[in-house]
């Protein structure tokens, strides 16, 4: 039996997935099952992975169930103690995989660990290291533009949570909390489970030399109003189900002050409102009220999910905050124009 399950989760992503497949091919460590997870793909994916991948275990599914739901279904097939999510748009490095697990087989508090990711394009240019935090419950990837090469890190460091992208999940974990929420479907789904992670007292680590290599949102966009939809509901749904309820009541102004920014960076054309100025303002606009609104239709729901996730929390209200204080991250940050 494998001990460890990496799931990738696919949606016409043939043009990616044998760059991603031959990668994990030239493992170091073998004592692994690849499951790949296909959200109902028609740009021949399917035929790819029965043609020259026979050694993959596929989940076809009949129609496109996000992220979220993809890793479900796939963790439903999963063997393995440690369960290790990786995007379809990556490639590792060889030693990528005994890296990842090292931390978590040394310790068995720790119940999530992070890769370096870097861009595809630089490898020296970092797309993540954990992820970071701001007030109103946004999240982005620690560390992300910045040079590997002017960092000094040790082959293990304390992080918040990992990115989804390339992280492993201690099965223990994820017996006792629960694996990603369906109603997410994509983007921040990551953010909540590592939240819930750290509430239930599991720690998590960043593992330097567990190298990826990413091609940032090659797969869902880098920028379209329905992503920009799913992060704005999506991060209130986290800051509901997760957030202490001293930073819980601060939402809303932190939201504004958010907004503000946003406001600020489209007029002058800087960081992420270059890109917003660039696409369909008055889309862009609509998928942001839209994704306010459904948050709000979601409220009951997401604080019925939040009794459950405080009732089994270990650390306190303060000891919670203190601990996403340490990883904050400001608006300007989020918007990379700080």
């Amino acid at each position: 039996m494998a001990c460890i399950s990496i799931i990738i989760v696919n949606w016409n992503g043939r043009a990616y997935l044998s760059a991603c497949l031959e990668s994990l091919r030239t493992q170091s460590r073998t004592d692994f099952e690849t499951i790949v997870v296909d959200n109902g793909s028609h740009d021949g994916s399917l035929e790819l992975l029965r043609d020259y991948f026979p050694w993959v275990h596929i989940v076809p599914l009949e129609e496109n169930c996000g992220f979220a739901g993809g890793n479900n279904a796939g963790l439903a097939v999963a063997h393995g103690d440690y369960i290790i999510t990786l995007n379809n748009d990556t490639r590792v490095d060889q030693f990528w995989l005994a890296e990842l697990v090292a931390p978590a087989e040394a310790d068995r508090k720790i119940g999530m660990v992070a890769s370096r990711i870097c861009s595809w394009d630089n490898p020296d240019q970092i797309d993540s290291l954990g992820v970071a935090i701001c007030p109103d419950g946004m999240s982005r990837g620690n560390g992300r533009r910045r040079s590997y090469s002017s960092l000094s890190l040790a082959k293990t460091e304390k992080i918040l949570i990992p990115s989804a992208c390339a992280a492993l999940y201690r099965r223990e974990m994820i017996d006792e909390i629960g694996f990603f929420d369906n109603d997410f479907f994509a983007y921040c789904e990551d953010t909540d489970l590592g939240l819930r992670g750290r509430l239930a007292g599991w720690e998590a680590v960043l593992a330097r030399d567990a190298v990826v290599y990413h091609r940032y949102s090659g797969s869902g966009g880098v920028f379209s109003p329905f992503k920009l939809y799913l992060v704005e509901r999506n991060h209130f749904w986290v800051a509901l189900k997760n957030l202490p309820f001293p930073m819980l009541l601060a939402v809303p102004f932190w939201s504004v002050i958010r907004y503000l920014v946003q406001v600020r960076l489209v007029l002058g054309g800087k960081g992420a409102g270059a890109q917003f100025r660039g696409a369909s303002s008055s889309s862009l606009v609509k998928a942001v009220i839209r994704g306010i609104f459904d948050a709000l239709i979601g409220l009951p729901r997401s604080m019925g999910k939040r009794k459950t996730v405080m009732a089994s929390s270990r650390l306190s209200s303060s000891q919670m905050r203190r601990l996403m204080k340490s990883y904050s991250i400001s608006f300007m940050e989020l918007l990379d124009a700080g």
